[in-house]
């Protein structure tokens, strides 16, 4: 289920120097935040949540997911070099799955080792928050990189409709609308924080076990669909 040779040249795709310095931009933004939050306010238990809260899993993650998961195969869709890659003996599920893994990998390190370390600067994890945050952007990543590969098989647009969910659906509606929350995969993730954090600084509108059913749910449907699509678009393209 695993190919090295795809990994590599998604590695390489994700990781070019234009991409990497895109990815780069929020996590530095969040370090910066900290430490002037830091400087300026001291450690604060309720600062650091609101921060990581707010800034790092309301925004900077989710933006990261949209990065890695439609660059993961995106672009070769839209230049049309997916189709020598799929003329290789590689079964269409096996690529899906590696590229999964690969943007999962990327995301992760883009948003939740910034997150750790934001959060020891803003408080010192007092209270637990900052690794709380730090498992919930784990979490989120695994939802949002195979949400947003999908996203990148199915539209040539992926980019826009996939920053459209994060600054609107997850950022704007997931905070404001209670009933939009119950679908917010920031909701989901933090009903797994809160489990880790101490004190009620970390709180979710939805339950652990329905959070943790709805995040293996959409990540093994969104794979599987993604999987069903390439299918289809290599039979397009042999016709």
């Amino acid at each position: 289920m695993y190919d090295p040779t795809v990994a590599r040249l998604t590695y390489r795709a994700l990781l070019g120097r234009r991409r990497a310095l895109i990815l780069g931009a929020l996590p530095l933004l969040l370090l910066v935040i900290a430490v002037a939050v830091r400087g300026l306010s001291g450690a604060d238990d309720q600062t650091a949540a609101d921060v990581l809260g707010g800034f790092a899993l309301a925004t900077m993650v989710p933006i990261i997911g949209v990065i890695a998961g439609t660059g993961a195969i995106g672009p070769e869709i839209d230049d049309g070099s997916v189709v020598y890659l799929l003329s290789k003996p590689v079964k269409r599920p096996t690529i899906i799955f590696t590229k999964l893994i690969v943007a999962i990998a990327v995301t992760m390190v883009f948003s939740a080792v910034p997150t750790m370390i934001a959060g020891l600067v803003l408080n010192g994890n007092g209270q637990q928050v900052a690794v709380a945050y730090t498992v919930a952007a784990l979490v989120a990543s695994i939802a949002y990189a195979a949400l947003f590969l999908l996203l990148g098989t199915v539209s040539r647009h992926a980019v826009v409709f996939g920053l459209v969910y994060a600054l609107v659906w997850e950022a704007l509606f997931g905070s404001l609308v209670p009933g939009a929350r119950t679908l917010s995969v920031q909701q989901w993730s933090l009903a797994v924080a809160q489990k880790v954090a101490d004190g009620n600084l970390v709180t979710s509108d939805v339950g652990l076990p329905t959070a943790t059913v709805l995040l293996v749910a959409v990540t093994v449907l969104a794979t599987w669909y993604a999987g069903q699509k390439l299918r289809s678009l290599t039979l397009a393209g042999e016709e």
